[in-house]
C-alpha cells in the first residue's frame, strides 16, 4: 500500500469510530477528517472545493430553504390542522391515514424536519383517542426513509450517491428515475407495518401511562444524529396564503423544470430559492436559519473522503477484494450481495459514510461484470436508506426512539423484517427496471 493509502485508510477507520462512538457530531467527524486528508496531502485544496460545491450540496441546501419558507409561510401547519381534525373524525384509521400522507410529502422534502413536524403531532393525537404513541411513531419513521426513497430528493443519500457516482464517470440520475423501485418498496412496507408493526411492538403499550407530560425531543441527543435544531421547525405559524402559495408553486416549479430536463435539479433548486429570497417570501437571514449547515458539512466531509480513496487507489483495492470474492457468480447474486454489504454497514454508520464508502465499489463492481452499473447504483440508493433495525441507523428513527421512549428491542423486533422484506422487494424491482 502507498502512504496516501494508509492514511486514508486510517482517516477512515477513525472517522468510522467516531462515528459509531457517537460522542462527537457526526457533522465535527467528517470536517476532521477532511482536515486531516488535506493537511497530509492526500487531497488537493481544489479537490475539497469540489466537494463543498457538488451539486449534491447545492441542491439539498436550496431544498432545505424551500422547504423551510413553505414551514414559514404557515402552509404546513395549516396541513397538520386539518389532519388532526381529520384523526378525531376517523380514529385509528386517521392516524394511519396522517402517517401516509407525512409520508407522501417526504418523497419531495427531506425527512428529518418532516418528522420533527410531524411526530408530535402524531404523539398528541393518539394520546387523545387514548391510543399509545408507541404504534404509531416508529411507523412515522418508518413510512417517511420508505417514501424518501421514492425519487432522488427524497432523501440525501440519493443525491449523495448520485454525485460520487457521477465522479466516477456515470451519468446523472433523474427526479423519478428510481420511482418504479421505490414505490413498491414503500407498498410492501407500508403494508407491513399497518398489518403487523402494532402486535410486534406487544400489547405491553397499551398499557402505557400516559398522565404525564409528553416526552420532548433531546436536543444533544439528536445534534449528534446530524439532526441539528428541532426547534427550527417546531413553532406554531400562522397562514400566509400569498406566501404560501408562492413558495408551493416555486418547489413545483423547480421539480417539474428538473424533471422535463429543462436543467439539472441544483440549478432549478438554487433558482427557486433565490426567487423566494426576491419575492420576499423568506428574507436572506431566514433563508440562512434553515440551511441545516451540519448535514450540508456531514455530507461534503464525507465526499473528501470518497476523493481520498478514488485518488490515493484504496477504493480500487476495495473493489478488487469485492470483485475476487463474487468471481463466477452471475450478476444478480452480485447486486445481491452488495445489496445485503450496504443495508448491515448503513445500520452501524450514517447514510452519508456508506454511500461514500460503497457507490465506487459499486461501479467498479459492475464495470468487472461488464455489466450496466445502474441496478447496482440503485441498489445503493435503496440499501443506504433501508435502517429500520437500530434506533440510530437514520436521524428519524432518532427522534421517534427518544420522544416515544423505546426500547433498543422495538426497533429490531420491527424494523428486522420489515430490513428482509423491502431487500426482497427491491432486488426484485431492480431486476425488472434496471436490466443488467
Amino acid at each position: 500500500m502507498t502512504v496516501d493509502q494508509i492514511l486514508t485508510l486510517l482517516v477512515l477507520a477513525a472517522v468510522v469510530a467516531a462515528l459509531i462512538w457517537d460522542k462527537v457530531r457526526a457533522d465535527v467527524v467528517s470536517l476532521t477528517g477532511a482536515a486531516v486528508l488535506l493537511m497530509t496531502g492526500v487531497v488537493r485544496p481544489v479537490e475539497v472545493q469540489s466537494a463543498f460545491a457538488s451539486p449534491a450540496i447545492i441542491a439539498l441546501a436550496s431544498l432545505f430553504v424551500i422547504a423551510y419558507a413553505l414551514e414559514l409561510s404557515g402552509l404546513l401547519d395549516r396541513a397538520i390542522t386539518l389532519a388532526v381534525a381529520m384523526c378525531r373524525r376517523l380514529g385509528t384509521a386517521g392516524l394511519w391515514l396522517l402517517i401516509t400522507m407525512i409520508g407522501l410529502v417526504s418523497c419531495f422534502l427531506n425527512s428529518t424536519p418532516i418528522v420533527v413536524l410531524g411526530a408530535p403531532v402524531i404523539r398528541d393525537v393518539a394520546t387523545t383517542l387514548g391510543l399509545s404513541p408507541k404504534r404509531f411513531l416508529i411507523p412515522l419513521s418508518y413510512v417517511t426513509i420508505l417514501t424518501g426513497c421514492c425519487t432522488l430528493i427524497g432523501t440525501s443519500t440519493n443525491l449523495l450517491v448520485d454525485d460520487m457516482a457521477s465522479v466516477a464517470g456515470q451519468p446523472r440520475f433523474g427526479i423519478f428515475e428510481i420511482t418504479p423501485v421505490g414505490i413498491p418498496m414503500a407498498i410492501a412496507g407500508g403494508i407491513y407495518l399497518f398489518l403487523v408493526s402494532s402486535r410486534l411492538l406487544g400489547r405491553r403499550h397499551e398499557a402505557d401511562e400516559r398522565d404525564g407530560a409528553p416526552a420532548d425531543i433531546d436536543q444533544a441527543h439528536i445534534g449528534s444524529a446530524q439532526i441539528g435544531d428541532a426547534g427550527l421547525f417546531a413553532a406554531k405559524r400562522s397562514l400566509q396564503p400569498l406566501k404560501a402559495a408562492i413558495a408551493l408553486a416555486t418547489f413545483v416549479g423547480a421539480v417539474a423544470l428538473a424533471t422535463l430536463g429543462v436543467a439539472p435539479i441544483a440549478a432549478t433548486t438554487f433558482a427557486g430559492a433565490v426567487l423566494l429570497i426576491l419575492l420576499r417570501v423568506i428574507t436572506a437571514d431566514e433563508a440562512y436559519s434553515g440551511l441545516r449547515p451540519e448535514i450540508l458539512i456531514l455530507i461534503a466531509g464525507m465526499v473528501v473522503i470518497g476523493i481520498a480513496m478514488e485518488e490515493s487507489g484504496l477504493a480500487a483495492e476495495a473493489s478488487d477484494l469485492l470483485i475476487a470474492s463474487v468471481d463466477g457468480l452471475n450478476p444478480l447474486v452480485a447486486l445481491i450481495v452488495l445489496y445485503l454489504l450496504t443495508m448491515v454497514l448503513t445500520e452501524l454508520l450514517s447514510n452519508a459514510t456508506v454511500a461514500v464508502l460503497v457507490t465506487p465499489v459499486a461501479v467498479a463492481l459492475a464495470e468487472s461484470l461488464a455489466v450496466s452499473p445502474r441496478p447496482f447504483l440503485v441498489a445503493v440508493m435503496m440499501a443506504a436508506s433501508a435502517a429500520f433495525a437500530t434506533p440510530f441507523g437514520y436521524q428519524t428513527n432518532v427522534i421517534v426512539y427518544q420522544m416515544g421512549g423505546y426500547r433498543y428491542m422495538d426497533f429490531v423486533r420491527v424494523g428486522l423484517p420489515l430490513n428482509l422484506l423491502t431487500f426482497v422487494v427491491a432486488i426484485a424491482a431492480i431486476s425488472i427496471f434496471f436490466p443488467f
